[in-house]
């Protein structure tokens, strides 16, 4: 195949209060948009969404927030015209041939020789999305399913009913909102940990601060229960994103929760340590989980090598393509996946609802899952809800915590074949 025309362009879309997690804050999030044509008339509308803070804290640390985006768009941006010309059979191969070009632009633009190459990741989305979809309309392809390249097909084999939908609780959500939230139906509640509460990188401080937060959380939800869990009880995915420096200071937590009854409610501990570190979490009393650390297939068997039992996978925020290797390469090891969010628009939610409606169930659960934190965190959520083509369809929205996915999700694949106008009209061609 091969690319003829490459057109880019992004929005800003504001937060409807700071977000923060890695000790920092976020006020926007920079929606991408990619649009490849091939010389046949077909074409592809990729959407991504850029989270600086999540993919490198320290460019966003050293930059405003919109210089920082800024960097990733002209990553996206010199990835999407370097694609044209380019011959390649399936969008794996695109990418194996614009990430490291990219990710070589990326460290110029930023001044950093050390950009994670998560960062990278992310700039790539919308482009690595739109080639799917150019590669799709090439072939007649109108089904996920059919899309999938067939070695990648083993590990996406369920065909999950229900999912369960999980919030993000961040810093600053107050604890009348979680106990709301639970009201709701959500039983699967992402905690964000590793806070700064002074601003001062004191982790003893981070760790008090830790304590008495999921004191508050478990106090205040920790006895209700779910029939959607093996224990009956709701479940704790906490994320460190990277922010703790030792196994004691991590156990110190667990003992902690051990202690005010909640260490049974922890299903998964996300990215406890810096991906530098390579000190071994398989003796840890939970469920160690790879997120910014896995960015790609080597780099999650390099995590398993240290005892990581689950892979958060991100095809939101690490590409599809990427994506399939990593959860490839888990299955191969008996090591589960799930899908995280990166508080993704709502056409974005669907790409990795049909990710997660084909994943093996996590351990103690008895549904599969898949976070969504935009709800929660958007300030023009549902404006932007009507941008997705198929906005209406019961399956878009959780209902009691849980997505329900009927005959209609799957034979439509989430809607992600069909373009909305909105983000269309951001690429279309020019009168």
């Amino acid at each position: 195949m091969r690319i003829t025309k490459a057109v880019t362009n992004f929005e800003r879309e504001p937060l409807s209060s700071p977000f923060g997690f890695k000790g920092g804050y976020l006020g926007e999030l920079w929606q991408t948009v990619v649009r490849f044509e091939n010389r046949g008339g077909c074409e592809g509308t990729g959407l991504g969404v850029q989270s600086v803070l999540w993919s490198d804290a320290a460019v966003f640390s050293e930059n405003s927030e919109s210089g920082g985006n800024g960097m990733m768009y002209l990553m996206t941006d010199f990835a999407a015209k370097r694609a044209v010309g380019l011959e390649w059979d399936m969008p794996l191969d695109l990418l194996d041939q614009l990430l490291p070009v990219t990710y070589e632009y990326g460290k110029t633009i930023s001044g950093r020789p050390d950009l994670r190459l998560t960062f990278a990741l992310n700039a790539l989305v919308a482009v690595d999305n739109a080639a799917w979809l150019l590669y799709a309309a090439e072939k007649g392809i109108s089904a996920f399913d059919e899309m999938t390249p067939p070695p990648f097909r083993p590990p996406l084999s369920a065909r999950h009913e229900k999912l369960a939908a999980i919030p993000l609780m961040s810093y600053g959500v107050p604890i009348d909102q979680i106990v709301r939230a639970v009201d709701e139906g959500y039983f699967f509640l992402k905690i964000k940990v590793g806070a700064d509460p002074d601003k001062d990188g004191d982790l003893d401080k981070m760790l008090r601060w830790d304590q008495e937060r999921l004191s508050a959380i478990h106090a205040a939800v920790g006895g209700r229960t779910t029939p959607f869990t093996d224990s009956g009880k709701l479940v704790y995915y906490l994320d460190a994103n990277g922010r703790y420096d030792t196994i004691d200071r991590v156990m110190r937590l667990l003992d902690h929760a051990d202690a005010i009854g909640a260490l049974e409610n922890i299903l998964l501990f996300e990215e406890p340590f810096p991906e530098e570190s390579q000190a071994d979490v398989s003796n840890l009393p939970v469920i160690a989980a790879a997120d910014e650390s896995a960015h790609s297939d080597r780099d999650a068997e390099e995590r398993i090598a240290l005892g990581y039992k689950a892979i958060a996978v991100k095809p939101i925020a690490k590409t599809l393509s990427m994506s399939l290797k990593v959860v490839h390469l888990a299955h191969e090891r008996n090591i589960p996946c799930f899908c995280a969010d990166l508080t993704v628009n709502p056409v974005l939610v669907e790409w990795n609802k049909n990710v997660a409606a084909r994943l093996e169930p996590l351990p103690g659960m008895k549904i599969g899952v898949v976070e969504t934190n935009g709800r929660q965190n958007y300030k023009n959520w549902e404006t932007m809800r009507k941008y997705h083509p198929r906005h209406e369809a019961a399956w878009t929205e959780a209902s009691d915590g849980v997505f329900d996915l009927d005959d209609d999700f799957y034979r439509s694949s989430g809607g992600i074949f069909q373009v909305g106008e909105h983000y269309r009209g951001l690429v279309a061609p020019k009168s």
